[in-house]
Parts: structure tokens; C-alpha cells; sequence
């Protein structure tokens, strides 16, 4: 037993070393790394992991400002706290007027990206989502605005590019068709998320796609497409985080996914993915005190801190046990510069562009 061990870890180490020189492994190879990750060989790959970090984007974590400006979603997806069928999610939409005082308040925080995150809120016009970008673009020019509003049509992409949109995040949750179908309701498909992710491509923004691990029904073989799926769109973001129950979905028995497991797949992607700008998010930091840091520590280098008003923040659950929901701008802003540089990382202040891209 003993000798099987020790040739377990010493295969672990031969797959880590081989990803970190060519960023890629066989099928096979993938699949042992992760379904046999033990916590040896996880120290090994943040170790490989940060060499890359540091090699793109020296000792640098990036700020982006979270306004969560809507949680009305036309969806009614099975593990989403704002599903359209929860009647105890108490809704909410902020005004142009309000999402303008969270960036004002943001860029004297030095905030220089805006992330208008919400649900699939069809109340908000394409004239209305490009008058807001616009006149953020226009206040804040040195800024950076990130939409993620979910599956529109490609005329509205480019509707929102045209008005000033830089960033795209729109996570793909699963690659697998059909585990796609066992999360989603029928209305919404694989592949039509993956035609938004390529449209907004074409057209020109800086795309974010990720996954959700440990979601009810997931095998390492989604896992496994999932990254094949990544290496065909080549994003410039990528977020992942666990999968977390929510009291009021119909997930809410199901058991949450694990820090051990995210942690290890930011160390995959970063060696995958080298330049891309990989969060560590809110829902590693609400399985894990110090998920964020760990993630930073694993080849993560983004960070969101949360700019939506105070009085909502408690009212944008996408899952149970969120944190930081009743902190202001500044505490969030603070406090995160404050966890960064424990672990010996510095917040960069500027608009943190992924390499390639000059600004639009």
C-alpha cells in the first residue's frame, strides 16, 4: 500500500510538471490529476501555478467594483437563489440615478472597473442598458465597464459594445449538454450560451466564461469538457467557484462543493491559461475564511468587491451564506486590500485590461 502511495504522488508530480511546461495534458492525464489530487501534489501546482502568475502579472491583484443593479431574472434555473419561481426573493432594480452613485463613490475608491452584474432583468431596454453604459463611459472615461446580463441576441451585444461596454462575463456552468439540461429549464440550452460566448467574441470585447464546480449531477468527465471547452473560446476571463445551496431552489439538499477542489482548479487553469484574469470570488470566500486568499495563493488575481448599495446587497443571494452583505463600499474596498497584501500581493489600481487589450 505504502509503495502504491508513493508511486500515486510521484505520477501526480510527473502530470504537474508536464502541464506546467507545455499547459496541457491528454485526456487521461487530466483526469487522474484531478480525480487523484492529494494535498502534496495541490502544494506543488499553486507552486507552478504562481511562477505563471507572476510571470504575466507580477505580484499584481485587480479590483473590480460589483454593482449587483438588478435581481428580476426571467430565467428559473435550478440552483439560482433569483429564479424566477422564488417568491420570497424580494426584487429589486437600481436606477441609472443609482448605479451612477455606485461608480462615483467606486472611483473614489479607486476603482477604475465597473461589473454590472444582474439577472436576465428584460425591464431594462437596450436603449436603457446603453444609456447607462455611455454615461458611465462618459463620467469615468478612464474606466473599464464589465456587463453581465446574461443571453441576449447578438444585435444587443453589439448595441452595448457600440455604447461603450468593454467586458463580457457569462459563465457556460457546464459544457456537458446534457448536464446542462438537469441544471437548466428546457427553455435555455448549451448551445445557445455557447453562441453568445463566440458573438461576443467576434464583436470584440474582453469575454469572461467559467464553471460551476460540484453542481448536483457533475463527473470529472464534465469537468474535463469544461476545459476543452475553454481552450476552444481562449477567454480572456475565467470564473469559477463551488456550487452552494440555496434554501429556495430545488437544489437545496444538495450538498455545497468544496474550497479543496476550486482552489485546485484555479492552479489547473492558471498553468492552462496563463494570461487569463482568474477571480477569486465571493463564493470561495463564503465556503472558506480565506478562500480569497488561498485563491490569490493558487493563481488567482482578481478580486470583487461589492459597490451595490447596502440596502440590496442582502436581496442578491444567488445561493445561502454569501458574505460581506451588510458591509458598505469602503469597508469591502478595505478590507480586501487588507487580505491581498497579507498574502504578499499588492491591488493594482487601473482598469487591468487582459494582456492584448489596449482599452476600447
Amino acid at each position: 500500500m505504502q509503495n502504491s502511495n508513493i508511486q500515486k504522488r510521484s505520477g501526480q508530480a510527473g502530470r504537474i510538471e508536464e502541464l506546467f511546461r507545455t499547459g496541457d495534458l491528454p485526456d487521461e492525464e487530466l483526469i487522474q490529476l484531478i480525480g487523484q489530487r492529494e494535498p502534496d501534489s495541490a502544494e506543488q501546482l499553486f507552486e507552478k501555478a504562481r511562477i505563471r502568475q507572476q510571470e504575466n502579472f507580477g505580484h499584481a491583484v485587480y479590483l473590480r467594483g460589483l454593482i449587483e443593479f438588478t435581481n428580476y431574472c426571467r430565467n428559473d434555473c435550478l440552483y439560482c437563489g433569483i429564479r424566477r419561481s422564488n417568491r420570497n426573493c424580494e426584487r429589486y432594480h437600481l436606477t441609472k440615478e443609482q448605479i451612477l452613485d455606485c461608480c462615483g463613490k467606486g472611483y473614489a475608491l479607486d476603482f477604475r472597473t465597473f461589473v454590472l452584474q444582474g439577472g436576465e432583468d428584460m425591464s431594462y431596454s437596450d436603449e436603457e442598458i446603453c444609456g447607462i453604459v455611455s454615461e458611465i463611459k462618459q463620467q469615468f472615461p478612464d474606466c473599464a465597464v464589465t456587463l453581465s446580463i446574461g443571453e441576449r441576441s447578438r444585435e444587443s451585444y453589439q448595441k452595448y459594445f457600440d455604447a461603450g461596454a468593454d467586458r463580457y462575463l457569462l459563465r457556460h456552468e457546464t459544457a456537458d449538454p446534457e448536464h446542462y439540461s438537469r441544471l437548466h429549464p428546457k427553455e435555455l440550452s448549451l448551445e445557445n450560451r455557447t453562441r453568445c460566448l463566440f458573438d461576443l467574441k467576434e464583436i470584440g470585447y474582453q469575454v469572461g466564461a467559467g464553471m460551476m464546480l460540484q453542481s448536483p449531477y457533475q463527473t470529472i468527465y464534465h469537468i474535463l469538457a469544461d476545459l476543452r471547452f475553454l481552450q476552444s473560446l481562449r477567454p480572456d476571463m475565467i470564473g469559477i467557484g463551488p456550487f452552494i445551496p440555496h434554501q429556495d431552489t430545488p437544489f437545496k439538499d444538495e450538498p455545497a462543493g468544496t474550497s479543496e477542489l476550486t482552489l485546485f482548479m484555479i492552479g489547473i487553469l492558471r498553468l492552462m491559461f496563463p494570461k487569463a484574469l482568474i477571480p477569486a470570488t465571493t463564493a470561495l470566500g463564503s465556503i472558506d475564511p480565506l478562500g480569497r486568499e488561498r485563491g490569490i495563493l493558487a493563481g488567482a488575481n482578481v478580486v470583487m468587491p461589492n459597490l451595490s448599495p447596502s440596502t440590496v446587497r442582502d436581496k442578491y443571494l444567488l445561493y445561502d451564506g454569501k458574505i460581506c452583505t451588510g458591509d458598505e463600499a469602503a469597508e469591502c474596498r478595505f478590507c480586501m486590500q487588507s487580505r491581498i497584501e497579507s498574502v504578499g500581493y499588492e491591488v493594482q489600481v487601473g482598469r487591468g485590461d487582459a494582456p492584448g487589450f489596449a482599452g476600447h
